[in-house]
């Protein structure tokens, strides 16, 4: 059955890779992102690119307006964008710890709030987070800001799993390790993850679309080394 899929962060990496499956497979992707040009030059009738500043609140509330005029029903929502800072503790700044928060932490609220009144029964809201994010989890020096937002990604999805339960709206976290991608090089030069973008993404295509059935409110943890 075709579906109304929502994914951030699809330049590029994960979200692009994701972008295509489904759209390969007849869905109808609602694609956010900053960046457009790499999606529509795809051309793909399936693929609906939205120019998204996930930073700017004022950006997100007109992308989802779009998204709710235009297709009425969101199926799967994908939060997927997700900015890394690589920088000793003390080095860090207030504006690094509110820039990655805004996008992994506010902008998977403000998104989710504004899409959530039109969700049914059975929709599944899945957020991309990040070993780093797991409590109990080998930590790296440098990732102060974004291990602990991708931590706060994950208390956020396990509360909404509860708020929404009466209404059969399901709420899952993937915590990923290292996935070779422009972000994971740009932070760590010369690191070869052992997952490319696309693998990851095969998963996760099929999670979307059927791991609602088994999990709500959980976080799997999605990583075959350290990190």
């Amino acid at each position: 059955m075709k579906k109304n899929i929502v994914i951030t962060g699809t330049s590029r990496g994960i979200g692009y890779e994701l972008a295509q499956q489904f759209a390969e497979k007849g869905h109808q992707v609602i694609a956010l992102s900053r960046n457009n040009i790499p999606l529509e030059k795809l051309n793909h009738p399936n693929i609906h690119a939205i120019a998204t500043d996930l930073m700017e609140e004022t950006s997100l509330e007109k992308s989802a307006s779009i998204i709710i005029e235009k297709y009425k029903q969101v199926d799967i929502l994908i939060n997927n964008a997700g900015m890394l800072i690589n920088k000793p503790f003390e080095e860090l700044t207030t504006t690094d710890f509110l820039n990655v928060y805004k996008v992994n932490v506010f902008a998977v609220a403000q998104l989710t709030q504004k899409l959530i009144p039109y969700m049914k029964h059975e929709s599944h809201v899945v957020t991309i987070s990040s070993m780093g994010g797991i409590q109990g989890s080998m930590k790296f020096p440098g990732l102060a800001a974004y291990s602990s937002a991708k931590g706060a990604a994950i208390t956020l999805s396990e509360l909404l799993a509860e708020e929404y339960k009466e209404k059969g709206i399901a709420f899952n976290v993937l915590a990923l390790g290292a996935v070779q991608t422009e972000m994971l090089e740009e932070a760590f030069p010369g690191y070869q993850a052992p997952i490319t973008a696309k693998e990851m993404a095969d998963y996760i295509f099929n999670f979307a679309l059927t791991g609602n059935k088994i999990y709500n409110g959980k976080v799997l943890q999605v990583s075959s080394s350290t990190p």
